[in-house]
């Protein structure tokens, strides 16, 4: 069986796909009209849930799995994407580093579409190398390797001596957790009188984030003052506190029967970075006890042992 299609250009597709579309919804209307004649490739996949890189890491597991049927719409897949040059979702971000990969991307693609194919001349070797492209796709995570990168990432800034260089670098470690959850992070802004560190979306809500990584943890005052600027916002807003170091007793005392934000601390981080638990789910959990009990603290390793 002859093969044309480089394993690289597999890669490159699953890339691309995950990054030229902000919401997962788009995602699924891009596919269902480009693979309409081939319905059965999009059974199994949860488009409407699933992670955008699991996605699209699954659809190219199918098409790589069964070249000798999908050689031609996966040719075409890679060179409609490929010619894209208008991202217009991704435009209206504030952050640029978001369209920025998604041009990378298609790039990347574009320079393997456009590689003159050959028959490969060792048919074994080429079985060999594209079998275990396969098998990545399979059974390889691609949320899961994402989050060893950023775990890497993580400790890298643990070890870092200069705090101001790992303050900035661990709002970046956040943007890409979240954007790896699809909960649509948003950079950084100022308002008059209040700087705000970044925001995000989940389960519908629109959350304010704050992050700290100090050399002690966040006080009660530091929660105040976190605390009346979700106030000021929405009536639907809600606030995420990150505190790499944790909170002070007395604060997580003070906003125990009511609050309007959840905190994060570093061992929370590590349970997610650590594939242990979703960060979806732990969001889940962290509002349910909020609204329920109206403390702003549920650690994750409660749901460890469940």
């Amino acid at each position: 069986m002859e093969k044309k299609v480089n394993p690289l250009a597999y890669t490159a597709l699953a890339d691309a796909l995950s990054l030229i579309f902000w919401y997962k919804k788009t995602l699924a209307r891009f596919l269902r009209a480009a693979l309409r004649e081939y319905p059965e490739l999009l059974v199994g996949l949860d488009l409407e849930n699933d992670a955008k890189r699991d996605t699209a890491g699954a659809l190219v597991a199918k098409l790589s799995g069964n070249e000798r049927r999908y050689q031609d719409v996966t040719i075409s897949l890679m060179i409609e994407i490929a010619n894209m040059k208008s991202f217009r979702e991704l435009e209206q971000l504030e952050d640029s580093q978001w369209i920025q990969r998604a041009r990378n991307a298609v790039q990347d693609l574009k320079g393997l579409t456009q590689q003159n194919r050959r028959l490969v001349e060792e048919q074994s070797r080429f079985r060999e190398e594209l079998a275990e492209a396969v098998e990545k796709a399979e059974n390889g995570n691609a949320t899961r390797r994402a989050l060893e990168a950023l775990k890497e990432d993580f400790l890298v800034l643990i070890s870092s001596t200069d705090p101001q260089a790992r303050g900035r670098k661990f709002e970046s470690f956040l943007n890409e957790l979240f954007a790896l959850f699809d909960l649509y992070p948003r950079a950084a802004y100022s308002l008059d009188r209040e700087q705000i560190d970044g925001a995000f979306t989940f389960d519908t809500d629109d959350y304010i984030l704050e992050a700290k990584w100090l050399k002690g943890p966040v006080s009660r005052e530091q929660l105040d003052t976190f605390a009346k600027k979700v106030e000021r916002k929405g009536r639907n807003a809600l606030g995420l506190y990150v505190s790499v170091n944790g909170f002070t007793s007395d604060g997580l005392e003070e906003y125990k029967s009511a609050s309007p934000f959840i905190t994060m601390d570093g061992s929370d981080i590590f349970v997610v970075i650590d594939a242990r638990v979703p960060l979806t789910d732990l969001f889940s959990r962290k509002k349910r006890h909020v609204n329920e009990t109206g403390s702003c603290s549920f650690p994750a390793t409660l749901m460890l042992s469940e």
